[in-house]
């Protein structure tokens, strides 16, 4: 792994990279260096700054972030399913977004702000509709090379694709 890198104009970059691969710092050509600490698994557990600006990160025992604290102490945290699924991010203001996943792990809801969008699929894992925070809806038709065919938009208006011999788009 190269250990400086100069671009045209001259400016060097140094790097300093752990036996493992991992980058440990990383000085920019105006000389501020960022440095980064990782667990025994591999995972970036700090960044810190020249600024004093750093970052902690934790990780479930399933290698999952489950949090990211600044160095003011605000703390943005992340919670899973048991598929290992995000489920909620909540931020250090308190604000929590919400997904849920149906039994194949797809995304069928996400509620932000107390405003929910949801997603329907087909047999085959397509989306074939979305319904936005207003109750408006969004529908998909595919043919049988999964191409999409038509879109209804949530203003109502439809949109047909038609795709020539060689499956381009026309």
């Amino acid at each position: 792994l190269p250990a400086t890198t100069t671009d045209a104009t001259g400016s060097t970059r140094q790097m300093t990279w752990s036996r493992y691969g991992q980058l440990l710092a990383f000085t920019d050509c105006s000389g501020y260096q960022t440095r980064y600490e990782y667990d025994r698994f591999g995972q970036m557990t700090a960044v810190h700054r020249e600024e004093g600006i750093s970052l902690y990160r934790r990780y479930d025992n399933r290698g999952r972030l489950t949090s990211v604290k600044d160095a003011q102490g605000r703390e943005t945290r992340y919670e899973y399913n048991a598929a290992g699924d995000l489920t909620a991010v909540i931020t250090p203001d308190g604000n929590r977004s919400e997904t849920q996943y149906d039994a194949w792990g797809k995304a069928v809801s996400t509620t932000q702000g107390g405003l929910t969008r949801s997603m329907e699929y087909d047999a085959a894992g397509r989306v074939i509709s979305l319904t936005n925070e207003n109750g408006s809806h969004s529908v998909f038709s595919y043919d049988a090379l999964d191409r999409l065919v038509q879109q209804g938009g949530f203003d109502g208006r439809t949109q047909r694709y038609h795709y020539d011999l060689t499956g381009k788009l026309t």
